[in-house]
Order: structure tokens, then sequence, then C-alpha cells
């Protein structure tokens, strides 16, 4: 019987002839002028020519990478979403809900989603792979970390049993998203301590989920 040389670990594995190798400068290059043309012009107004003019590459480098614009502005949301946010473990619900809106407040100032992220909400009602990517990216990490804060919480007798990481997280980030990316105010280190001690409170007087109206 003939050896399968293409899994014969021994062998040496060839670049095809002709295959384009990928530049990773190349790459980081165009995602970066990828969140300058989104910040400057808006996604529907986006192009693969003005992403490949600013990032100084040729079109047919673009399309190397992805396939349209819309597969580059998955992919950038998607890796920003995978850095997540770390759960903080400060040994008490203010400390960690102030961690939490520290590394949320400068999550919030990055160009994704101070500028590109409020224009692809509105490009996410005409494309669904925009909205999950974008779930993915301002929700579902930041409910994980707000479980966290709950779980340990409870634990610790500061929140009672009831009390909803879901809520949690509207009430902790919900007044800083609205400060700093739809009204574009600055927030000082005094705004986070007064947010933090105000959601914290709110947190602990939580009612049971019988007595709050649904969602």
């Amino acid at each position: 019987m003939l050896r399968d040389m293409t899994t014969d670990p021994a062998t040496p594995r060839r670049t095809p002839a002709g295959a384009a190798v990928l530049r990773e400068d190349v790459t980081e290059a165009i995602r970066a002028a990828v969140f300058e043309e989104l910040a400057a012009v808006g996604y529907a107004r986006m192009s693969i020519e003005g992403i490949a003019r600013r990032a100084g590459v040729g079109k047919t480098a673009v399309y190397r990478r992805w396939k349209s614009k819309l597969a580059l502005v998955l992919d950038l949301v998607t890796a920003f979403a995978a850095n997540g946010l770390p759960a903080p473990e400060t040994g008490s619900l203010y400390g960690d809900v102030r961690a939490l809106l520290e590394v949320a407040a400068h999550a919030l100032r990055h160009p994704v989603a101070s500028q590109v992220i409020p224009d692809l909400l509105v490009e996410a009602a005409r494309h669904p792979e925009i909205s999950d990517a974008i779930k993915a990216a301002l929700l579902d990490g930041q409910q994980g970390v707000a479980a966290v804060i709950v779980r340990e919480a409870v634990a610790r007798g500061e929140l009672p049993p009831t009390a909803d990481p879901d809520r949690a997280l509207d009430l902790m980030v919900g007044p800083l998203y609205w400060r700093l990316v739809v009204v574009r105010e600055e927030v000082g280190e005094a705004y986070l301590d007064a947010l933090a001690a105000s959601a914290a409170a709110a947190l602990r007087a939580e009612a049971p989920p019988s007595s709050r109206p649904s969602r």
C-alpha cells in the first residue's frame, strides 16, 4: 500500500507554487484603515477603494484577506469582542462595580465603540450578521462579567439571591454607554465613583423578580 505523504509528520509541508503569502504588517495596516474609514464616512459610504487608499495598498491586497467590506467589518467587530472584559475580584460589590466601570469606560473610548458601533447599529437593521456581531461585542462578554459580580456578591451576602445579572448590567454600564457614546461627554473619576455607588445601592435594593415588570 502506498504511504499517504500528506499526513506523514516527517514530510515537510510546502507552500503551493504561486500561493500568496499574506504579510501581517499589511493586514494590520488594512485593519487600522477600516477604523479610520468607518469613523470618517460611516459603513454605508465605506468602500474597499477607500480602505486600500488609507492603508497604502492595492484593492487586491484587501480582497485577498476579506471577500467584502461586510466580511471585513464583521471580522474586526468579532476580534474586538474576543478581547472581552476581565471579571474584577476586589472582594466587595462596590469595588467590583467600580473596577468594571473603569475598564468599560476605557473600552467605550475605543474607536470601535465611540465612532464605529453607533453607525453599525443602524446597519444592523439591514444586516443580521452585523446585528449578531455587535451583540457579541457589546453584550455577551459583559453579561458574563455581570453574572460573576452578582454571583460573588450573593455569596458574600451583599446581594439577595434574587439579584438579576441582566438588570445589574443595565444599572452598571447603561449610564456609562449613554454618557460616553450617545451624549459624547467625557467622564471623570468622581463620576465613576458616584455611578458605582448608585449602581451598588440599586442592586442591594432590588425587588424580587415576581414584583418586576416583564422585559
